[in-house]
């Protein structure tokens, strides 16, 4: 499995028609996603998510150790970042309540952002996001936490208040009722792995396979002729996504954690 990503640059000229194809692609996309193991059962997905969390806690750790008066640019951009999860993210969307959980929203959206960010990273140039298991734990994480305070502050009137809400016509409670325990209990853990997965899985998808082209077929220009020049176009057009998936990769981060910060809040407020 030699095509795949610019991972040290290397690109399989040999499993590319570029003669007969307009684009370089695997036979099967999903060799995209695969990270050979370097140790044993370790492979390079493993290696890069724990890279990730050290990252994160690299970062605090710089930015915090030894608070300043007039702080750093560093320290200040740390800040800034930390301060818009707390206020208004964390405060912002749960209230008062939701400083209690600021350290895990600031957790998630920063270990999610860098392993986002992995998929621009030269030499890397592969999300951790883009594996579905990531996704899906982070957002059972979210998952047992939401339940587990709408338990713990309600009782069984959470489920209640879920299985016949107050506040709709009694004829359609029922109906109503059963959407809301299901999509509650069971489609927003989906709903929200899905999300990043699949936006982080069609980026990845498109950078890899126009970059690649645009390099072979620029390199081969002497062998295709006129058509090698569309490897400028397609490289042109991957280095635009690239800029794209740049706003992508941080709006998805957000986008988690705020839902997150959504679904704590309406398992405190489950009146409304």
């Amino acid at each position: 499995m030699i095509f795949t990503r610019l991972i040290a640059a290397p690109l399989a000229v040999e499993e590319c028609d570029y003669v007969n194809q307009p684009v370089c692609a695997p036979e099967n996309v999903a060799e995209l996603f695969v990270l050979p193991p370097i140790f044993g059962q370790v492979n390079r997905t493993i290696i890069l998510m724990f890279l990730a969390a050290l990252i994160v806690v690299a970062v605090l750790y710089v930015a915090y150790r030894r608070p300043r008066l007039v702080p750093t640019k560093f320290q200040a951009a740390v800040d800034a970042l930390v301060s818009f999860v707390r206020d208004d993210v964390a405060v912002g969307i749960i209230g008062p309540e939701g400083a209690k959980y600021f350290p895990y929203l600031l957790s998630l959206f920063m270990f999610i952002l860098v392993g986002n960010l992995f998929e621009i990273t030269p030499l890397v140039n592969f999300p951790i996001t883009s594996r579905m298991a990531i996704p899906f734990f982070l957002s059972l994480l979210t998952w047992f936490i939401f339940v587990g305070v709408g338990v713990r502050k309600h009782g069984i009137s959470y489920f209640t208040h879920l299985a016949w809400p107050p506040g709709v016509p009694t004829a359609l409670k029922p109906l109503v009722g059963i959407i809301e325990l299901v999509s509650t209990l069971l489609v927003r853990p989906f709903s929200l792995a899905v999300r990043l997965f699949a936006n982080l899985v069609a980026g990845h998808v498109m950078l890899s396979l126009l970059l690649v082209t645009g390099v072979v077929f620029v390199a081969n220009i002497g062998e295709i002729g006129v058509k090698g020049a569309a490897g400028v176009l397609w490289f042109a057009l991957g280095v635009g996504i690239f800029v794209f998936e740049i706003l992508v990769t941080v709006l998805q981060a957000y986008i988690f954690t705020l839902l997150s910060a959504v679904y704590i809040e309406s398992s405190i407020h489950v009146e409304h």
